[in-house]
């Protein structure tokens, strides 16, 4: 099972995670849109399950593919499009930003209605 970038990390696209991955399985869209959103992405394929992202997301952003919530279930397809449609896709860049506060990241979990 792949780890899966929810949408918790739209609008933040912190690349911590991506940084500390071994294997460069991170991913953001050429042009980001409605369908393909401003947020990294997991190649399920390429993800090696080493859980090196997971402590590394200031979001919380990142879940192994059965542990993620059920109000995110439809990101696990979102994240399987960057194996499905290549083309659109680019390995992520690294971006250096402040960490979120404790209040900020609980503030990103509500707005999506994870809390």
């Amino acid at each position: 099972m792949a780890y899966v970038v929810t949408r918790l990390c739209q609008g933040c696209k912190d690349t911590a995670c991506a940084t500390v991955c071994p294997v460069e399985c991170f991913y953001e869209a050429n042009a980001p849109s409605a369908e393909l959103p401003d947020q990294l992405y997991i190649h399920p394929d390429e993800c090696i399950d080493c859980d090196a992202c997971v402590p590394e997301c200031p979001w919380d952003a990142i879940y192994k593919e059965e542990d993620v919530p059920e109000i995110f279930k439809d990101d696990t397809a979102l994240n399987k499009l960057c194996m499905d449609r290549r083309a659109e896709f680019k390995g992520s860049v690294q971006v250096e930003k402040p960490k979120p506060t404790p209040d900020q990241r609980e503030a990103n979990k509500r707005k999506w209605g994870l809390t």
